[in-house]
Formats: structure tokens, sequence, C-alpha cells
């Protein structure tokens, strides 16, 4: 097949491309980049590969930098693979709802934590949340948050009365952050009442919807102002690459506040960890059905076990917070905790003898990994704070895989022999 041919250069006061050689030298000529060489649509996303974007003319440069006209710059700015992705997580995010939100993807899942944080919050300011949410969350509130003069009030988000008590009391409370399911107890706050209080008294309300993705839960059906997502995890399902995403409702916050303080902060996502998030999306929809499947069968499994005290998973009627689960999820997701009734030493015990099961601190891969948060994902954390929220010394955490579910259920079974 004969090459396309290039016409020009927009590069080099634009000269012929067969008059290049009689121009400058060889050296410059490698070094310089061709237009590219595409004639048709590509069938998947490319990578773009690239610190920064050219412009025509001075004056263009100008115009996108002032806004007047929108175009690329700089990658840590914005990027088209990047963008793309964003766009795509935050349509899905929307799917079927009247609603319209910008996306922006970030570097991990605590980038999206700390950037809107970061976008929203002043000294002075307080936050409400929840005693059980991740570690890494938890700490980024307390050890980095907490020292810049922003206030951190933990309370049960899921006694409303005490909610709407704190939010009339403490009126520098600007925003209330919560997840739910939360990790890695699974406990459930009701989306739609919560986020009902702090609109009465003006709050901003952000969720992270990690552990449930769009296809399980929609937060903004509730009236949610911002959701994050470790999209590391069941966005990605395949353990090959770190990012997160902040999507936002109010798009003029999310350009003027959210964007700037990714932009400096330098949190911006790269390139080919997007394009890797990209392709796991295409999945999305039959994993988090085999995910769920799967995690009901081995918490009826768990459930009947004489080693387990309990089984949190909010797919079982026996858990607290079914009802409100069911309410707002689609199904009940791939994450599950149980407690082993011998306390620490069980648990260590437990996972020395997993054989088929994957021993690593993530969630959300296609296959089944387990975890000890007291020895592992909340190790920091005070060990009252721990108990207190119910991350007991015996508390496994299971990220259910997509495998076939006799396998899994025969490792739990032998390693709790």
């Amino acid at each position: 097949m004969k090459p396309v041919k290039i016409c020009s250069l927009a590069l080099l006061n634009n000269l012929e491309l067969q008059d290049m050689s009689n121009k400058i030298g060889f050296g410059s000529f490698c070094v310089h980049e061709l237009d590219e060489n595409r004639t048709t649509q590509p069938h998947q996303l490319p990578i773009y590969a690239t610190s920064s974007f050219r412009f025509h003319s001075i004056d263009q440069g100008i115009d996108i930098f002032t806004g007047k006209e929108e175009g690329h710059k700089y990658s840590r700015y914005g990027n088209p693979t990047v963008d793309t992705v964003a766009q795509k997580i935050a349509m899905l995010e929307t799917y079927g709802l009247d609603v319209e939100a910008m996306g922006l993807l970030v570097s991990s899942g605590m980038s999206a934590i700390s950037t809107l944080f970061m976008a929203c919050l002043k000294a002075g300011d307080k936050v409400l949340t929840q005693g059980n949410l991740y570690g890494g969350t938890t700490e980024f509130l307390v050890k980095i948050l907490q020292p810049f003069g922003v206030e951190i009030i933990m309370t049960d988000l899921q006694n409303l009365e005490e909610v709407e008590a704190i939010l009339k009391r403490e009126k520098a409370i600007k925003m209330v952050y919560f997840e739910t399911p939360a990790n890695p107890t699974m406990a459930c706050v009701d989306i739609e009442e919560l986020t009902k209080i702090a609109k009465r008294y003006d709050k901003l309300t952000a969720v992270d919807n990690t552990f449930c993705t769009p296809y399980l839960q929609q937060p903004f059906k509730y009236g949610v102002d911002f959701i994050i997502h470790s999209t590391t995890k069941f966005l990605n399902g395949h353990g090959n690459s770190i990012a997160g995403i902040i999507i936002g409702t109010d798009l003029s916050f999310m350009q003027e506040k959210v964007w700037a303080a990714m932009k400096l902060i330098g949190s911006t996502s790269s390139p080919f960890n997007a394009w890797l998030l990209n392709n796991g999306l295409k999945t999305l929809e039959l994993r988090m059905d085999r995910h769920s499947a799967n995690a009901m069968a081995i918490a009826e499994f768990l459930e009947k076990s004489t080693k387990v005290e309990r089984v949190n998973y909010n797919g079982l009627p026996s858990h607290p917070d079914h009802a409100v689960a069911k309410k707002q999820m689609r199904a009940f997701g791939g994450m599950l905790s149980f407690e082993l009734k011998d306390g620490l030493e069980a648990g260590i015990d437990f996972m020395n003898k997993i054989k088929f099961c994957t021993l690593a601190p993530t969630l959300g891969d296609v296959d089944t990994l387990i975890l000890h948060p007291a020895s592992m994902s909340h190790v920091n954390l005070p060990k009252e704070m721990r108990l207190k929220n119910g991350i007991t010394d015996g508390l496994i955490r299971l990220s259910v895989g997509i495998e076939n579910v006799t396998d899994l259920i025969n490792d739990l079974g032998q390693a709790m022999e």
C-alpha cells in the first residue's frame, strides 16, 4: 500500500515536505514532528503521549490560554486521551438521568479525594464525615487537612437526627463526605435522605462511589454534588493502572475551582493509565454482574460456617443495611467482609492458608483479592477507632472476582479448617 502523501509540515514556516531536504539539516528533519499521517478515525482511543500541544500561530496560543478558544496546551492541564475517558465516566454516572456533569481524571483515588477537598475547603471550614471510611481517607483528613486548619467532625451518618443537629449547630461545616457502602464494613447510608438534610443547610455533598461504580449506584440521582472514584478498582477491573476521578454537576465550579486545583497541584492522570482504564470500562456491566453473583453465593456460604461470627454483605437480608442498599443499588456488588470467631490469630492463620485467592492490598480486580484490614489497609489508624467502627482484629475483607465461584468457596472453606 502506498503511504499517504503529507502535503505540509505544521512547523518550520510550513515548508513543503518535498523541499525540506533543501531547506534544513538532516538532524533538524529528524527532530521535528510531521502532521499525523491519519486519514480515518481510529477504532480504539489512541494514547496521546505528549507533554504539550503546538499552536498554528501565536494568536491561537493566546486565544487558547485566555479561554477564547478551546484547545489543549499542556498535558497537566488536559490531554485528549485523559479527557475522553473522564467524559465517558461522567456520562456513565449521569446515564438515564436529566443531569449534566463534568469529570476530571486524576492520578489516583487518593488524588481525587485530596484534590476535591483542597478545591472546596479553606482554613476555618469543617467537614462532616463518618468514622468507617477507607483508612487512607481518614489519614488524609486527620494528618493533612486538619493541620491546615480544616476541622474534621466524625459521626454516625446513619443517624439522620444527629446529622441534622450537628449541621444546625456547626455553621462552619462546608461539606458532608461519605462512602456507601463503607470500606470495609459495608455499612450503608441513605444517600437521598442524607443529601436532603445537607441541602437544607446549604452544604456540599460528596460520595465515594468506588465500590459500586455507576452501574450499581448513581448518587447524582439523589442530588449529590460530587462523586469520586478510585478508578484503579472496579472501573478498570484488571489491576494494571492507577487513577481516580472527580465528577461534579456544577460545571462552572468544576472548571474554575476543581480543574484549577488539579492543574496547580499537578494531580492529572497519565494518558497511558487513562487508556488502560478505558479498556477496562468496556466490560464493566459484564464484570459487575458476575462480581455481584459470586459475592452473594460466597456470603451465603460464609453465613452458614461455624467459624464465622458475622458476614458483612448488603445482599444478605440479615445485614442491617439491606433495605437501604436495596433502595439505591441495582445489585450488591463484589465487596464483602466477615469476622472470624477467634480474632487476630484466626485472621492471620486464615490468610496464610489461602491458596487460590490473592493476598493483595487492593480491590476490584477480575481475580479475588483478600485483605486483613487490621494489619494492612487500616494499620495506621488507632485501634480504638478501628474497633469503634467495626474493623476488628479478626475481620477479613474480600473483593470477589469473576472466577468460577466453586473454586472460591473451596479455597475459603479449606483455609478455615
